[in-house]
């Protein structure tokens, strides 16, 4: 009997690895080499040139790069720093790592990221430094975000996470303020398993985030000899080998990408309910996720959600407001309507799945799927 063709589980996101990445990882192994070794040091350097910074530091996590970026910056317990409202939590809990208060900002409903009309109302005497984020990749205005801060005599990380090979106007992202910051989870455009790095121009304070990430350590890394407070955020050399082999192939990945973001555009064009991302003008954005937007008025979004997972489609709703996390609402007093254009946006959004493995027959599968569930998504009249 004739077998029966099915179509491959569609997963959320999955991450690209090919025999070279499993070979370099391998060759650490059995180097016994595993940590600040020789291929941590290319990571670096290759994630130097791809922004033009002069040095790149590579750390454990975004977050851990995040945290490291703002203490070196001096942050410290009672100053502010404007941020934004709609974005993984990291981007504002490195703030509270330092005993300093997260002022967020509403964002803008195109780019997705802080509002500029709006920072210089969140400012007061304790404001220090502002962390804008490039939100699924897409540039928020950091041209004119990084204006106000050098004006007002902030200090300016970049949150780039999400945004590696985005760039605005042919300026790379990842290249702005004194610090600037990726990371590289397994959803990631390239992904060391977990990963990060810290990017910046300024030696002293690479010299210092690299003391950090290594437990306080002086340059020469005598053991045992710890010059100031650090922690052990250190980027594994199995890891760093991941990240190597992932950048060695960065254009393939990236065309990959592309591919499926075109795929989806033709194949959800009909459906009148939903848009989908676009790069804001000047913007070549290099996607972290898929985000697609519901009309609130005909579809009920986490209806839709329950309904793709019964049809074999995972998608999830992308970001929920930062300031209505239940940690932030009872320890700032935040409340519903603080932030209106996150609220309104964080309702509306819908992560489908999206990696370079996603074929044309699962994008067609799921774009036929939000179709046929559509009608049995709509809000309960009111």
């Amino acid at each position: 009997m004739e077998s029966v063709q099915t179509m491959p589980k569609i997963r959320l996101a999955e991450p690209d690895i090919s025999d070279a990445e499993v070979e370099l990882v391998a060759s650490v192994m059995r180097s016994g080499v595993l940590a600040l070794g020789p291929l941590a040091e290319e990571f670096e350097t290759r994630l130097a040139e791809l922004t033009g910074r002069a040095f790149a530091i590579a750390c454990s996590s975004g977050t851990a790069a995040l945290h490291m970026a703002v203490r070196g910056l001096a942050l410290q317990e009672g100053m502010e720093v404007i941020t934004s409202p709609f974005s993984f939590v990291a981007s504002s809990n490195c703030i509270l790592y330092q005993g300093a208060v997260p002022r967020f900002v509403d964002i803008e409903e195109d780019t997705l990221g802080l509002d500029p009309d709006l920072i210089e109302d969140a400012a007061t005497d304790r404001t220090a430094g502002i962390v804008p984020v490039h939100v699924f990749g897409q540039p928020c205005q950091i041209d004119r975000i990084n204006r106000i801060s050098d004006a007002r005599g902030w200090w300016l990380v970049e949150d780039a996470c999400e945004a590696l090979g985005s760039s605005i106007n042919g300026r790379p992202l990842g290249s702005y303020g004194a610090a600037s910051t990726f990371a590289f989870y397994p959803n990631k455009q390239i992904t060391t398993g977990e990963g990060g790095v810290v990017m910046t121009d300024d030696e002293d304070l690479a010299k210092s985030v690299r003391s950090m990430r290594n437990q306080g350590r002086d340059e020469d890394g005598t053991w045992l000899r710890h010059i100031q407070l650090g922690y052990n955020y250190r980027l594994d050399e199995m890891s760093a080998a991941l990240g190597v082999a992932q950048l060695r192939r960065i254009a393939e990945l990236d065309a990959r990408r592309r591919h499926v973001v075109e795929a989806y555009g033709q194949a959800l064009s009909s459906l009148e309910w939903l848009t989908v991302p676009k790069p804001v003008a000047g913007a070549s954005v290099n996607w972290f996720v898929y985000v697609v937007r519901v009309d609130p008025v005909r579809i009920d979004r986490d209806r839709l959600l329950e309904n793709l997972e019964r049809h074999g489609v995972p998608a999830r709703p992308y970001f929920a407001p930062l300031h209505l996390q239940p940690f932030y609402r009872e320890t700032f007093g935040y409340r519903p309507g603080d932030f209106p254009v996150t609220e309104r946006v964080a309702s509306s959004t819908l992560a489908l799945p999206f990696s370079t493995k996603l074929t044309d027959e699962q994008i067609a599968y799921i774009a036929e799927t939000l179709g046929s569930c559509a009608a049995s998504s709509a809000p309960d009249p009111s």
